[in-house]
């Protein structure tokens, strides 16, 4: 069978040695490990791909990521910005385009740890946006980084509610002109990355006003910063919002706006114009200016994935490694991932990686769908994508971000140190709660759209009345199924049954939110307050929707793989794992209106601690798979070899602790050993 290939430092004796107990995870394999990875890649051809890239890159000493622990957040700032420098010199050598899949896989190898990702979220937001007059005027010029771009929405006062930015961007018709505005210190732009010192320009998300009537919000092409010499240009304020929990490679900044004239050609205007004379003429929806959200929150999915899943295989192969009590009297240590207590700290966490992954790859798909339609003005897709991708990137980050930091303990006092690299996944993760929407709203967002699709059901209830519903929301006129029928524990281990049981909660508590809605309008309560006044309830019933949706693209993932049964084998109780976790973490649901029993939870409970013992087997090798170089990985604990605690002695030796004199000994140390002598 094969196995990934992995380039292994040669400096010390130990590093050329791989530590027996990881060895033996892996000598005897239930499945083909190269495959499942050409699978995670989308193919054979991509996997040689990826790797060619990341041999270019962790070959390049100027891609190096060994000092990142011991840098301060200015120096973090240089590493990124040097490294993008020689990232797109790299591009240019070696002809790799702009849109094709090497820049990823360098990114990837990279960790992310690159300067001007907004340049990107811009490049976005422009071709969602843009008319095609724009896109060919502005493109080039961020191909060739004539020019630095960012994305500028968030605002100190508002972020996830657009309705509620306050910059203004005024037409006026004398000059041609969009006279953008910060009116009050809450409307200055907050967050932005690449924008306290490296944009030149920015595209600003502003309420146009034009005809003396508001607009509502859109976007426009703000120049920040000098060509010449990068100093702000007239009537611009601009910075660097200071220091954050983490993500210090990146330059997020503020911008205050006083007056500034932009041409009107600097209004994106794919879905909205403003003529010569102010005439506003609406092309699309209310909806459709929010396109580039929409964007932005699909393509960040696979990022947050990456981090959940290297913080699997760091803590997976470290508790292969790290030995801790006796499982009896006349055994030595056992490898921690022999304990039950840390299989359901880890395998439930290796079960989601691979859940979102599948999840992320089939809203890929409907979103390039979907999009293309949207860019031709077929709207009717939108509002499906729009709860699919704010509820996955909800979902996932959340998911991802608890996942993270369970791994992160579930390595001990080790997990707290950098060198670890679990600490900076968590942080970094962390933000990905709160970018491109906040989780809480985007959650009620969803919400919207499954009380729309509901009432719809009800309103043309018939035998056609299936089809007339979204896809992903098909179960809500799904035949009622009143209790499951699981009699053993071996039933909850097929796809369909648990698949209707998370279809099942999602219908009965949508249903619920509808009815407490409905309530409270019957006693009084206008629509606004009865809303407000069920928003937990509308809470519970979007994350058991989207926990639906992840269950549902896995279980289909999977029937894809009929003619490669040992990987399907692997992959399907992964998928069993996630599903029964699910129930389990939120057994009230599925018992609230007695759909399960309690002697079927008992059954589920069952399947699940066996499934435990059994996806354990495989754990280092279905890390394996994701094949991560250990550069990327950047971890003491985590690398190919298992060799921790010699990699975790020898880097804290690297440490500039260890490697400078200590100023604080002659100032303090010194002076206060010595004060003793003072009262002789």
């Amino acid at each position: 069978m094969g196995s990934p290939v992995h380039r292994v430092s040669m400096g010390d004796t130990w590093s050329r040695q791989v530590h027996p107990d990881i060895e033996s995870e892996r000598y005897k394999q239930s499945f083909d490990v190269e495959r499942l990875t050409n699978i995670l890649d989308g193919g054979a051809q991509n996997t040689a791909l990826r790797r060619k890239v990341e041999n270019i890159i962790h070959n390049d000493p100027a891609f190096s990521l060994k000092d990142n622990y011991f840098l301060t957040q200015n120096e973090c700032y240089e590493a990124a910005v040097q490294k993008k420098f020689h990232y797109q010199m790299t591009a240019q050598r070696l002809g790799w385009a702009e849109d094709g899949p090497e820049l990823y896989y360098a990114y990837r190898a990279l960790s992310g740890n690159l300067a001007f990702s907004l340049h990107n979220i811009f490049l976005k937001a422009l071709r969602s946006l843009g008319s095609e007059e724009q896109i060919a005027k502005w493109v080039p010029l961020c191909h060739r980084f004539q020019i630095i771009a960012t994305y500028a929405q968030t605002e100190l006062g508002h972020g996830t509610y657009l309705p509620g930015l306050e910059t203004e961007a005024t037409y006026d018709a004398a000059t041609q002109e969009f006279v953008v505005h910060s009116p009050t210190m809450t409307a200055t732009k907050w967050w932005p990355g690449d924008l306290g010192q490296s944009a030149t320009h920015a595209l600003v998300q502003a309420q146009l006003i034009c005809s003396g009537a508001r607009q509502g919000m859109h976007a426009f092409i703000v120049p920040i910063r000098s060509l010449q010499d990068h100093s702000p240009l007239p009537g611009i304020t601009v910075g660097n919002i200071g220091p954050k929990m983490d993500l210090n490679h990146i330059d997020n900044g503020f911008l205050r706006l006083d007056h500034v004239r932009v041409p009107r050609e600097n209004m994106l205007s794919r879905f909205a114009q403003v003529l010569p004379d102010g005439t506003y003429i609406k092309l699309g929806t209310a909806q459709s200016n929010y396109l580039s959200m929409v964007v932005m929150r699909v393509e960040m999915l696979s990022d947050v994935i990456c981090t959940l899943q290297k913080a699997c295989v760091i803590a997976i192969r470290y508790s292969v490694i790290r030995r801790q009590s006796r499982l009896r009297p006349s055994e030595p240590e056992a490898k921690i991932l022999d304990h039950q207590t840390q299989q359901q700290k880890l395998l439930p966490q290796l079960a989601t990686a691979y859940a979102f992954h599948f999840l992320a790859r089939s809203l890929l798909e409907f979103f390039h769908r979907s999009h293309d339609a949207i860019l031709d003005r077929d709207f009717s897709l939108l509002p499906e994508l729009h709860a699919l991708g704010a509820g996955t990137k909800a979902m996932v980050s959340d998911f991802c971000t608890h996942g993270a930091e369970l791994c992160r303990r579930a390595c001990g006092g080790h997990g707290y140190s950098k060198l670890s690299g679990l600490p900076s996944l968590v942080t970094k993760v962390t933000a990905s709660c709160t970018f491109e929407g906040e989780n809480t709203v985007l959650y009620l967002q969803v919400a919207r759209f499954l009380v729309k699709s509901y009432q719809q059901a009800q309103a043309s209830s018939g035998p056609t009345s299936q089809r007339s519903l979204p896809q992903s929301v098909a179960y809500l006129t799904a035949p009622y199924l009143a209790k499951c029928p699981a009699q053993r524990a071996a039933d909850f281990l097929h796809p369909e049954l648990y698949t209707k049981a998370w279809a099942h909660v999602a219908a009965r508590l949508t249903k619920d939110s509808v009815h407490h809605i409905q309530i409270l309008m019957r006693s009084g309560a206008d629509e606004h307050e009865a809303w407000n006044r069920t928003t937990v309830i509308h809470l519970q019933a979007a994350k058991a929707h989207c926990y639906y949706v992840a269950v549902k693209s896995f279980t289909e993932a999977l029937e894809k793989l009929e003619s490669e049964p040992a990987v399907q084998q692997a992959l399907k109780r992964l998928c069993d794992l996630y599903a029964l976790h699910g129930i389990l973490t939120n057994a009230g649901d599925f018992l609230h209106d007695g759909f399960l029993s309690g002697a079927q939870i008992d059954m589920a409970r069952t399947a699940y601690l066996d499934l435990l013992l059994l996806v354990r087997k495989d754990a280092i090798l279905l890390t394996d798979a994701f094949d991560f170089t250990d550069q990327s990985l950047n971890s003491a604990l985590g690398c190919y070899d298992g060799n921790v605690y010699e990699r975790l002695f020898h880097w804290a030796q690297e440490s500039p602790s260890n490697t400078q004199g200590n100023p604080a000994y002659e100032k303090y140390i010194r002076p206060l050993l010595q004060s003793w002598k003072s009262k002789l």
